[in-house]
């Protein structure tokens, strides 16, 4: 069909809708050829009683991949044409089940022993006859898909191109007020401002640039909305101390913490750094998970001047590839 050739993959929804629909025409068209009143949807409802037997509703549901409701709609559908019977005892006499009449057990085994194998042989002529397995393709589709949902595959790739439109750039006065901004707008959010939050934070290049460290701003579209800073530690243990890292709420999912914390670790390698050390709160989640992943490790027992920090993190850059 054109329509499809021009849509394109967007359009995979709509084209398995009318593909369903063209099948499911036919399947009613069948059962009216084996002269079964039946309709297609309670096929699954009808094959799980007959193969094995009394069920719950929420057993069904779970064995078919239907929701509850659903699986009530079709079973009171069936005892309607004398197809099933609801709320009957099971063995145990503990629930109430669903099982086939003998009406149902007889149009089943009609399906089962004599309509199936026709349908059966109708499609292996199909597949005989195209390039691609159908129906093995559905079946490696749905696993892949139960692995990684398309939502999830879709909204990995809006990251990855959104964050293709991320620049990171230096510091320069003009980003004064974002550094300062977007910092206090997240310490404000959890906890409460320091000293040393406002000495940074009000005088940055006085004591960070000025002081050998360096401050990084993630631009979207020119726009300011993540920080990052280098700064440089006499301690005689760590070189430099990745700090005030802050991203725009509005800017989250665009990995703009991810490419600030690469560019600071690049920066920290040019100059000669051999170890990085961080401070941070472990109800910050997403950014302690994103330390993780950058490769910082816990440490304990270092003297801090925050009374928010509660957790301490090491980087050993000798241990990293570069990035």
């Amino acid at each position: 069909m054109d329509y499809f050739n021009r849509t394109g993959k967007m359009a995979l929804g709509s084209r398995l809708r009318l593909l369903t629909s063209q099948v499911t025409d036919d399947a009613s068209k069948i059962y009216e050829l084996y002269n079964v009143e039946f309709s297609p949807k309670w096929f699954p409802v009808l094959f799980i009683l007959f193969d094995e037997g009394e069920k719950t509703i929420t057993e069904i549901a779970e064995k078919i991949g239907h929701s509850q409701p659903s699986v009530t709609k079709i079973v009171k559908e069936m005892c309607a044409k004398g197809l099933a019977d609801n709320n009957l005892k099971s063995s145990d006499k503990r629930r109430n089940v669903i099982d086939l009449t003998a009406k149902g057990k007889k149009v089943a085994e009609t399906m089962v022993t004599i309509q199936c194998n026709d349908i059966e042989k109708a499609i292996d002529g199909i597949i005989s006859e195209a390039n691609h397995n159908l129906w093995e393709a559905i079946a490696e589709w749905e696993f892949l898909l139960e692995q990684k949902s398309l939502f999830k595959r879709v909204q990995e790739q809006k990251k990855i191109r959104e964050s293709l439109e991320v620049k990171i750039v230096e510091y320069l006065p003009k980003y004064h007020s974002a550094f300062k901004e977007l910092n206090e707008e997240w310490i404000s959010s959890y906890f409460k401002m320091e000293e040393a939050d406002y000495k940074a934070l009000d005088n940055p290049k006085e004591y960070i640039i000025d002081k050998g460290g360096r401050i990084f701003v993630a631009l979207y579209h020119d726009e300011p909305l993540g920080v990052c800073a280098l700064i440089k530690m006499d301690d005689g243990i760590y070189d430099f101390e990745m700090a005030k890292m802050a991203v725009s709420p509005k800017a989250q999912g665009k990995s703009i913490g991810w490419l600030l914390g690469q560019k600071v670790i690049t920066a920290a390698k040019e100059l000669g750094a051999k170890r990085i050390y961080l401070e941070s709160n472990t109800v910050l989640k997403p950014a302690i998970n994103l330390y993780y992943k950058m490769g910082f490790e816990k440490i304990t027992g270092k003297s801090t001047p925050y009374e928010r920090c509660n957790i301490q993190m090491e980087l050993n850059l000798n241990t990293i590839p570069n990035v």
